[in-house]
C-alpha cells in the first residue's frame, strides 16, 4: 500500500469512479470478490498479490487503465478505498483485532455479536492478528478508536501506578 499521502489522495477518485461504475453496471459483488481474492488473506492493506488467481473482465479492464496511466502502484489503496465504500453502503464494519491467542469459533461469534451491538452495523468483518507479545487478552480497533483489553496493557498500567505511588512516598520524605 502506498504510504505517500499524495498517492493515497489520488486513489480516492479512482475508487469512487470504480464504485459508481460497479453500481451502475450491477457488478458490485463481482468487483468486491475480485478485490477480496486479489490480495492474500483478503486484506488489501498488506499489498501482497496472490500469484495465481482469476479476476473478472471488469477488474482486468480497470487494471489496464491503471497500467496505461502509470498508476498500477495505487491498486492496493484503490482496493482498500473501494471496499470501504462497499462496506459503508452495506453497513459492514471492518474491525481489526489483535489477540495473544487465536479465538475459538464461539469466542469469535460472541465478539462479532457484541461488536454488532456496539457499532449498529449489519455485519462485522473481523481482521484478526495473533500477537503473542500481548501476553493475553485482545485489542480492538474500530475506525480511530482503540479498546485495549490486553494483559500487557494492564501490566503497564499497574507498573505506572506503582511508580507514581513511590514518587509520592519519596516526596513525603523531603517535606
Amino acid at each position: 500500500m502506498s504510504r505517500n499521502p499524495v498517492a493515497s489522495k489520488i486513489a480516492v477518485p479512482y475508487a469512487r469512479a470504480l464504485y459508481d461504475y460497479s453500481v451502475d453496471q450491477n457488478i458490485v459483488h463481482i468487483l468486491t470478490a475480485d478485490f477480496l481474492n486479489l490480495y492474500s488473506g483478503g486484506d488489501s492493506n498488506n499489498g501482497k498479490i496472490e500469484e495465481k488467481i482469476s479476476i473478472s473482465k471488469h477488474l482486468d479492464k480497470f487494471i489496464k487503465v491503471l497500467v496505461k496511466r502509470n498508476r498500477l502502484n495505487l491498486l492496493p489503496q484503490i482496493s482498500k478505498n473501494y471496499l470501504e465504500l462497499v462496506y459503508k453502503t452495506a453497513s459492514v464494519k471492518t474491525v481489526e483485532v489483535s489477540t495473544a491467542f487465536p479465538f475459538t469459533t464461539i469466542q469469535k461469534l460472541n465478539l462479532i455479536k457484541k461488536l454488532k451491538e456496539l457499532t449498529n452495523a449489519r455485519e462485522i468483518r473481523l481482521v484478526v492478528d495473533v500477537d503473542s507479545s500481548l501476553i493475553g487478552g485482545f485489542l480492538i480497533k474500530i475506525d480511530s478508536n482503540i479498546l485495549d483489553f490486553t494483559i500487557k496493557n494492564q501490566l503497564e498500567n499497574l507498573a505506572k501506578k506503582l511508580d507514581w505511588s513511590r514518587g509520592i512516598e519519596n516526596l513525603e520524605q523531603w517535606i
